[in-house]
């Protein structure tokens, strides 16, 4: 099963390509959509569904997992994150994948067995689970493969995540 993993942004959307075959993961691809903060809003969340699209035609996965957002602090900055999730949702939506949300400690408890871990833990597992020699880099990258190693290891009880 192919499954494409998503940490969601405005300014960067990091995104993880996985195919999980039995308890083994192989990596096809990981990387970002990136944004600049001078284009019109409206025209990055364009930009970030065009790209998406172009990689779930390429890859053709089955499921979208993503991770929950938590913000306590800046509202504005929650609300256009908020919008880019909308664009990121709508285009999956309109290729057929079923889309799953994870928190971060869903998250971490899947790819390192302990919900509290801190990031270069959970870059460091991800890198031993995809058999990869270095880290993957950008973390919204990096992070982004971890949500798609959380949804394989889910895949028995997903319908436990799938997004309401």
């Amino acid at each position: 099963m192919v499954i494409l993993g998503i940490d969601p942004g405005f300014a960067i959307v990091g995104y993880g390509v996985i195919e999980v075959t039995g308890n083994r993961y192989g990596i096809l691809d990981y990387g970002v959509i990136s944004t600049d903060k001078d284009t019109y809003f409206p025209d990055r969340l364009k930009i970030i569904y065009d790209e998406l699209n172009e990689i779930i035609d390429k890859y053709n996965p089955v499921d979208m997992a993503m991770e929950e957002l938590f913000f306590n602090k800046n509202a504005k900055t929650a609300l256009k994150v908020g919008q880019a999730r909308g664009a990121i949702i709508l285009c999956a939506k309109n290729k057929g994948l079923d889309i799953f949300e994870y928190t971060p400690l869903q998250i971490k408890q899947a790819v390192v067995g302990y919900g509290r871990a801190e990031k270069n833990q959970v870059q460091e597992m991800v890198r031993i689970l995809l058999n990869l020699k270095e880290i993957p880099k950008p973390d919204d990258a990096a992070d982004a493969l971890a949500v798609a190693i959380c949804h394989g290891s889910s895949l028995n009880f997903k319908d436990m995540f799938r997004m309401k």
